[in-house]
């Protein structure tokens, strides 16, 4: 489990503040999370990198969840709870790109950085 860091721990307040808005872009809409892919491409931010992996598992746990409302009643109680669930994560994980933390979003943080540890 990584441990939270303050940015000077994490390798100093530049490679942050390099990565900040493209890692919130990230978090605003699959639209945002496709251009803060294409961004952190050109000049690599570790930063960036770490909460473009947390927006495309919350993003993609929405997605799954959204399949899974066609099934009645079970499938529409497990998507409502994942909904609200999701938008809690990613309220967190706006609050933590903007301030500068990386930390995992809860519960499925440490899950998606390793699922997503090629991008």
């Amino acid at each position: 489990m990584e441990n939270p860091q303050t940015p000077i721990e994490s390798g100093g307040n530049n490679t942050i503040n390099d990565g900040k808005n493209i890692a919130i872009i990230a978090y605003l809409t699959i639209i945002g999370l496709i251009i803060a892919f294409v961004l952190n491409n050109e000049k690599r931010n570790e930063f960036a990198t770490y909460h473009i992996r947390q927006s495309l598992g919350i993003f993609l746990t929405l997605f799954v969840s959204g399949i899974l409302s066609y099934i009645p009643f079970i499938g529409w109680i497990i998507s409502v709870a994942a909904f609200f669930l999701m938008i809690i994560l990613w309220i967190i994980g706006i609050i933590n790109a903007a301030n500068g933390n990386k930390k995992p979003v809860p519960l499925l943080g440490e899950y998606y950085n390793n699922l997503f540890a090629g991008i």
